[in-house]
């Protein structure tokens, strides 16, 4: 019978986006080559990508430096709210602010389907016995629903942890083993002057 082997999901935020957000800005180019240029070498054979234009672009900046894998769009790698909590399962001194975050963010119906499917196409071993190595270029709340998923923490935690544009997360998952994040957040690819766009006031570090 053949067995499973690890993956390994590099997780990346779009680089920073236009005002409109018609596309990448100037500096979110940059972000998107630096970043193609520090996973070049890396045994990377699937890119995936949100639909919308920033991501879209983002991936196609990065796949310049990957020749063995084509960057291809997909629903479950995009733009929406993974899970709405309810209050009583928000911790009491914030349950006020994550739900007014939430109806900010506008949730639509499908966000939490989209969310299962993403868990089902990027998460866990793969089968045979050859890692794979894949790339998501999506938005700030799929990775961190992922995240989440990966530490087995409550539905609500993905609230609250927040991601940079351009920055990589790196989560294995190996045979017999619970998920491993190996890198979160990560910008060590990126100049000082490129970091901690799209990322809250006052949490660069």
């Amino acid at each position: 019978m053949a067995g499973n082997a690890a993956r390994y999901l590099y997780l990346v935020r779009h680089g920073e986006a236009l005002p409109d957000e018609s596309g990448l800005s100037e500096v979110g180019r940059r972000q998107a080559a630096l970043l193609g240029r520090r996973l070049a070498g890396r045994p990377i054979s699937a890119v995936h990508h949100g639909p919308l234009a920033r991501a879209a672009q983002t991936a196609g900046l990065i796949a310049e430096h990957l020749p063995a894998a084509t960057a291809r769009a997909c629903d479950a790698a995009g733009d929406y709210v993974p899970y709405v909590p309810g209050r009583a399962e928000l911790p009491a001194e914030s349950a006020d602010l994550f739900l007014r975050f939430v109806a900010r963010s506008e949730p639509q119906e499908s966000g939490p389907e989209l969310a299962r499917q993403a868990v089902a196409a990027f998460t866990g071993p793969v089968p045979g016995d050859e890692e794979r190595h894949e790339l998501v270029v999506t938005h700030n709340f799929l990775i961190a629903w992922l995240v989440r998923h990966a530490l087995d923490a409550p539905p609500w935690r993905w609230l609250g942890l927040n991601h940079a544009h351009a920055s990589l997360t790196v989560i294995r998952y190996a045979p017999g083993r619970p998920p491993s994040p190996l890198l979160v957040n990560d910008l060590g690819h990126l100049p000082e002057d490129l970091r901690w766009t799209g990322f809250p006031a006052g949490y660069g570090v």
